[in-house]
């Protein structure tokens, strides 16, 4: 089993971010009585305290902060205690200028906003170093501290002078000479040979962003300047509290970091979880598996969610009743092991003024989103430690990658939006619709626990991958692959032995051409058993067989005929390529087969709209029940004797959910197997 990063405080921690710095003293004592009303049994404070903590290079103030950390402590709360280093103080920008990040011109920022530091400045890094040493040193033994929070979202790039030196350094690391670098970045075209490594510039607008390895590199470089960041805090403190665990909060699916690089660095993997307006429920959960999936399915904790609306999306709906405590028990059932807002109390200023919180500018107990909060809270007070540590199980896994991503992206060529997110999202959903649990994964991950893996788009295809899906299809895995995949290498150069390069083989096909459609025009995959016809679009591969059997071909153009759909039997198992973009009931049909094949099936008939997942303990299945409909259903439990978790009564057959509710139900795992 897993060692649950709060096996310390064995609860769901229940909280959110809390910056008394923003408000007067006689405050704070209203603060904790409500907290303490609210069920709120954590606070993250210190995230953007850094002026508050060091209003001058030489002056210190903690005293307020050990007020507020004595005052949680005296009222049975925890803390998170964050270091601030997400936004420096005015001071430092006006007397160190180099630690102000540049845009992508190469110009200098002027001081604001947030995360505007450059990751690379020696400045920076010494002050947010002494800051993190001091806050680890003052606050070592406080009893109420349970977790180091490192700065805030860390993100973007900086192109300044100090990057592009440290830049050249990491890349002759990387290549150890210029001629190996100038190979792997194909130069020669249109005499971009490097000569010099002072030549090597980062890609800035006006400057050199058509090297796409160069640009996949940057990419690369700017991940691990940040991670270096946080690593030079998170090491400092630990040297100090090496009991204490240590995270940073991390935000999806956000592209310009390599979330699975820095999974590796942390205790445990915390994230912000933010939908957008129209994302389904599917949707939002094939983040928070994406979240646990970075860190090789340890359950991860939910540092923020909005109690009510956002402010900074071009409308913000308010949460209707209800949805609260179901998108939170939707990220419990899919692994976290908190639930925790941003924020407690809306500031009066600022561009957050109008961002949801528990305690609105009034300061009212007395509201919905109050009175949603305290249940909420109650609720996992009653469920102890039961779902603590617990993991999910899965049999089918979908390979995600960050660098195939803005390899992708890259790509001049067949079509300029290439809905990487969308399209593993897309055959995600196919899944998740089913209720059938998966782990999101990725390229140096163990293929070994699953029995069908899925790479959607997985252009860029890294040294050794292949030889891992060989030897997973040989032993008895399917592998599904789509259109537009094993163009390149990990430095973004063509494979000469075409598409799908060294997957070819396993996959026992090659691509002669690929079309790009536009988006009203659409082709056909007709199936040659006589079943259904799909509609595709997107792109499509022209390919053509080498080994393997045609299971679908395209109905209509000049390639009408040509396969659309192949499977290669491979050793004991088979590999699959979707040579288009199919509509969802394509997908609906041929992971509905595949699963059958696999003996992968959901034990329950549900009504659409709701979802059934679990987590497993040693001795536990927790067995998650959300209803994502407005209207209410009965679903049928079959003959299986749960404990109701929430309702404390035993369950079994047919049970009624009203819009929006959940039920948290237990057995053993004797009896649900």
């Amino acid at each position: 089993m897993y060692a649950p990063v709060n096996e310390k405080v064995p609860f769901l921690w229940h909280g959110g971010d809390y910056n008394p710095e923003q408000w007067p003293r006689e405050t704070w004592q209203d603060d904790f009585k409500k907290m303490q009303q609210a069920g709120i049994t954590s606070a993250t404070v210190g995230v953007f305290s850094w002026v508050s903590l060091q209003p001058a290079e030489d002056t210190f103030t903690f005293e307020w902060l050990d007020e507020i950390l004595d005052g949680l402590h005296e009222h049975g709360i925890k803390a998170i205690l964050a270091t601030p280093s997400a936004a420096q103080p005015a001071w430092m920008s006006a007397a160190y200028p180099d630690v102000l990040r540049s845009d992508d011109h190469g110009h200098r920022k002027q001081h604001g906003q947030r995360v505007n530091y450059c990751p690379n400045s020696p400045n920076y890094r010494r002050f947010s170093q002494d800051i993190a040493r001091r806050l680890a040193e003052r606050y070592k033994d406080h009893p109420a501290v349970i977790l180091w929070h490192i700065s805030n979202e860390y993100g973007d790039f900086c192109y300044c002078d100090t990057c592009a030196e440290a830049f050249r350094e990491w890349l002759k690391a990387k290549y150890g000479t210029l001629e190996e670098l100038n190979h792997r970045w194909w130069t020669p075209f249109w005499s971009h040979t490097y000569t010099d490594w002072s030549q090597i510039m980062p890609p800035r607008a006006q400057a050199e962003v058509l090297t796409h390895g160069l640009n996949v590199d940057y990419f690369r470089f700017m991940t691990d300047s940040q991670l270096d960041c946080y690593r030079h805090e998170r090491d400092t403190i630990r040297a100090i509290t090496p009991d204490i665990p240590i995270t940073t909060n991390l935000m999806g699916a956000f592209k310009p970091l390599d979330y699975r690089k820095w999974a590796k660095e942390m205790d445990v993997v915390s994230w912000d979880c933010y939908p957008r307006p129209a994302d389904s429920p599917g949707q939002i959960a094939f983040l928070h598996d994406l979240m646990r999936g970075v860190k090789d399915g340890q359950p991860f904790l939910l540092m923020e969610q909005t109690p009510s609306s956002q402010n900074w999306q071009a409308i913000n709906a308010l949460k209707r009743p209800g949805v609260l405590r179901l998108w939170s028990y939707l990220a419990v059932a899919h692994g976290a092991d908190s639930v925790m807002y941003f924020q407690w109390r809306r500031g009066r200023g600022g561009c957050e003024k109008l961002h949801g919180a528990v305690l609105e500018h009034a300061g009212r107990t007395d509201t919905r989103v109050f009175r949603e909060v305290s249940q909420l809270g109650a609720e996992l007070q009653q469920l102890g430690d039961s779902v603590i540590g617990a993991t999910v199980d899965a049999r089918v896994g979908i390979v995600f990658d960050w660098d195939n991503w803005h390899a992708l992206d890259d790509a001049i060529g067949p079509v300029r939006d290439k809905r990487y997110r969308e399209i593993v999202t897309k055959h995600y959903l196919a899944l998740y619709r089913k209720n059938i649990p998966v782990d999101i994964i990725f390229p140096d991950s163990d293929l070994s626990q699953y029995e069908i893996v899925i790479a959607p788009m997985l252009y860029m295809v890294k040294e050794g991958f292949a030889e891992k899906v060989e030897a997973f299809v040989q032993g008895g895995g399917s592998f599904v692959s789509t259109n537009f995949t094993g163009l390149v290498d990990e430095t973004d150069l063509a494979f000469e032995n075409g598409y799908p390069g060294p997957l070819s083989n396993v996959l026992g096909i090659w691509v002669e051409e690929i079309d790009a459609l536009y988006e009203d025009q659409t082709n056909q995959i007709v199936m040659k058993d006589g079943g259904a016809t799909y509609t595709c679009g997107h792109m499509a591969d022209l390919l053509h067989t080498e080994g393997a059997d045609v299971l679908a071909e395209y109905g209509t153009d000049f390639y009408v005929g040509m396969p659309v759909l192949t499977k290669n039997s491979f050793g004991d198992g088979a590999a699959y390529y979707i040579a288009s973009d199919p509509e969802a009931s394509f997908l609906d049909d041929f992971y509905g087969t595949l699963l059958n094949e696999h003996d992968i099936q959901s034990e329950w008939d549900l009504p659409e709209g709701v979802e059934i997942s679990q987590r497993h303990t040693d001795d536990q299945v927790i067995t998650f029940v959300l209803n994502h409909n407005s209207e209410s259903v009965t679903i049928d439990l079959g003959q299986t004797i749960y404990s109701d978790l929430l309702g404390g009564e035993e369950v079994s057959g047919e049970v009624h959910l009203p819009p929006y509710d959940v039920r948290i139900l237990a057995t053993t795992r004797a009896a649900s197997s």
